[in-house]
């Protein structure tokens, strides 16, 4: 079920799939919502954005990306997530060796709580 004002961008490509949730949270300050397409493979890496100065969620807002039994597939590592600055997760490289963050086979589910009163942002998912 969406809460607050979600967009999702999920186009397909050859070899990456970006996966785009543009939120804006209720005046309860959460805010999620579905894909409509499965997610299938290894996410390499996560930004999140929390907006311009108008909007920006409180301080130490929490992010969750569940897939379809329920849990989250970063396992918190989106939790407390700053008001003021965008951060990225990737892969970390050894040699040639590419080690995904998590892998993934399913709809993902947006959870955003604790943002505060009509605040915004943007999470975003690397998947190949």
């Amino acid at each position: 079920m969406a809460t607050g004002t979600v967009t999702i961008s999920e186009p397909d490509h050859l070899m990456v799939k970006k996966v785009s949730f543009e939120w804006t949270s209720t005046t309860g300050g959460s805010a999620g919502d579905t894909t409509t397409k499965s997610c299938d493979g290894h996410v390499y890496r996560v930004i999140v954005d929390p907006g311009s100065s108008n909007s920006m969620p409180s301080s130490g807002y929490d992010i969750a990306v569940n897939d379809s039994d329920g849990y989250d597939i970063f396992d918190g590592l989106l939790a407390n997530s700053s008001s003021g600055t965008t951060v990225q997760y990737g892969v970390s490289t050894g040699g040639s060796v590419l080690t995904p963050l998590t892998t993934v086979a399913s709809r993902l589910t947006l959870a955003v709580t604790n943002a505060g009163d009509t605040k915004s942002g943007k999470v975003i998912l690397y998947i190949r």
